[in-house]
């Protein structure tokens, strides 16, 4: 949908105009926001207030932390968070694809996540942020990242290309043509998506969604939802819960906003909340991704 829209905007010669993509952009991030409010049910066992309590503090002081180095440090905490959400995007994939390998009937052979992790984050992630769209996207958001690669964006590209060629010769090779498509889309979706409809569109409809996904294997409503036969139930089970922490990310966002500077984007604060977020919910389910990937 994002692709076809992004076709139709270039047919209509509204590409450039801004307004529809932070709009868009801005509902992707929404969605994807509640995906990581779950993290302490799924990494504390349950009854333990002590030490849910210690958990939740220490969550929300890296949150903070992060949030104000990225503030502080805006190209450094930028380059930092490519970085970082590459590397979560690309595993976070990878194990939705085992789990879904685990959970089906038909026998393929062993997703090979060792070539394909990396390219899997990097397509939606880099790409966008190095293309000749970036410019103006970036100087909406902040000035100060329109030069984030520091001119290293046809290393960066190479790089990006060559990991792709790789990934693609793995999974023709183990004949999991379904995860040639995906990657092929993420291609299409970089390439030809305006940058900030591919990151929040990819964040949030597509690595959230996976999440969540994964979420109701372990979450002990949304399994009882599944013995009922309501995958409908199972999945809102995951979502619901997360919501508060879509309208706490925004409310803060918007205290950031009005006060540092009103003639900063409020999308920009969105962001950096977002990224913020990444950081302990990556450590945490550094731990998740571990186990289903080893199964």
């Amino acid at each position: 949908m994002a692709i076809l829209i992004s076709l139709l905007a270039q047919r209509l010669n509204t590409a450039d105009d801004l307004s529809w993509q932070i709009g868009i952009a801005a509902f992707a991030l929404a969605v994807g926001i509640p995906h990581g409010a779950l993290d302490h049910l799924v990494t504390l066992p349950k009854g333990n207030p002590k030490k849910m309590a210690f958990f939740v503090t220490v969550y929300v002081a890296i949150a903070v932390a992060a949030v104000f180095a990225i503030l502080q440090w805006n190209v450094v905490g930028f380059q930092l968070v490519v970085l970082m959400s590459l590397v979560h995007f690309g595993i976070g994939d990878s194990a939705f694809l085992t789990e879904l390998d685990r959970l089906s009937e038909s026998k393929v052979k062993k997703f090979p996540t060792l070539f394909v992790a990396l390219p899997l984050g990097a397509l939606p992630v880099v790409i966008p942020l190095i293309n000749g769209k970036s410019t103006s996207a970036l100087e909406s958001v902040n000035s100060s990242l329109v030069n984030w690669h520091q001119g290293y964006q046809n290393q960066l590209a190479t790089v990006v290309i060559v990991l792709s060629i790789i990934a693609t010769v793995a999974l023709i090779y183990t004949k999991r043509f379904r995860d040639l498509t995906d990657l092929f889309l993420l291609a299409a979706l970089a390439v030809l998506a305006p940058p900030l409809i591919a990151f929040a569109v990819y964040f949030g409809c597509w690595h959230a969604m996976r999440h969540t996904a994964r979420l109701t294997l372990v979450l002990p409503a949304s399994i009882k939802s599944f013995q009922n036969n309501d995958a409908k139930k199972a999945f809102l089970s995951a979502v619901i819960p997360g919501l508060p922490a879509l309208f706490g990310s925004f409310a803060i966002a918007g205290v950031f906003w009005w006060q540092q500077s009103l003639d900063n984007s409020f999308f920009w604060f969105a962001l950096v909340i977002v990224w913020a977020l990444t950081v302990p919910h990556m450590m945490v389910t550094a731990k998740l991704d571990r186990k289903s990937l080893a199964q």
